[in-house]
């Protein structure tokens, strides 16, 4: 099985899924990872050093997974829906053939994120179901799917760190923040942590469990009062 796991930006599969990336490499998937755009707009720094600065970034991120990351060096701030961006992508498709493809939300916060989100969404096609992962903070986002990372989350914090440049401190808490919310959704204990994904069901693909790494394991609620396991009670 291969995951292709595809981000606007250099430290976006970071931050959005890289704890479910160790999952699924747990499972023993093979993982191809890519980058839409060449980050130059993420900072003051000269644009041209600051390109190749978070592609080394990245790089560094993606060799904690064993993997390599492809740019496809769309300029940063100015991704298009457009058919320059979707023929890139099934070009990607077509080299990696990929079991699924996981990239942004469709109402994802940035633009970048949204347009790219929207040409995958056209370039995956009949060929590969496509799963959307969690927006920033969990704005506007409906759940389908879990994927149990506990187990994973501290090497997500040590990817998200690798991109210096973007002062990555301020993310490791947004996104512990996200994780244990997530889990709590699941009834998940307070050291549970989980990444959330959406899958919309579209002809030839009606289900994608199989794919998926194990969800957080179900936990048991009492009842109040009389020690029976169930569900809990009306106030």
């Amino acid at each position: 099985m291969k995951v292709l796991a595809v981000g606007a930006h250099p430290d976006d599969i970071e931050i959005f899924l890289f704890a479910s990336l160790a999952a699924w490499r747990t499972m023993g998937a093979d993982l191809a990872l890519a980058v839409a755009t060449d980050g130059a707009a993420g900072g003051k720094q000269d644009p041209v050093q600051l390109r190749l600065t978070r592609q080394a970034e990245a790089v560094r991120a993606a060799a904690l997974l064993g993997a390599v990351p492809t740019f496809l060096d769309f300029p940063d701030g100015r991704l298009m829906h457009d058919a320059a961006l979707v023929e890139a992508l099934r070009a990607l498709i077509a080299a990696e053939r990929p079991d699924l493809v996981v990239t942004h939300a469709p109402n994802c916060y940035h633009a970048d994120h949204r347009a790219l989100s929207a040409a995958l969404t056209q370039a995956t096609g009949f060929g590969v179901p496509l799963l959307y992962a969690d927006t920033l903070n969990g704005t506007g986002f409906a759940p389908t799917h879990y994927v149990d990372v506990t187990a994973h989350f501290a090497l997500k914090c040590a990817a998200i760190l690798c991109h210096e440049s973007q002062d990555p401190a301020r993310f490791v808490p947004a996104v512990a923040r996200l994780a244990a919310f997530r889990a709590g959704e699941c009834n998940g204990g307070p050291d549970a942590r989980a990444e959330a994904f959406r899958f919309e069901p579209r002809f030839p693909f009606a289900d994608i469990r199989a794919l998926l790494p194990p969800a957080p394991p179900v936990r048991a609620v009492l009842f109040r009062g009389d020690g029976q396991r169930g569900p809990t009670s009306p106030a």
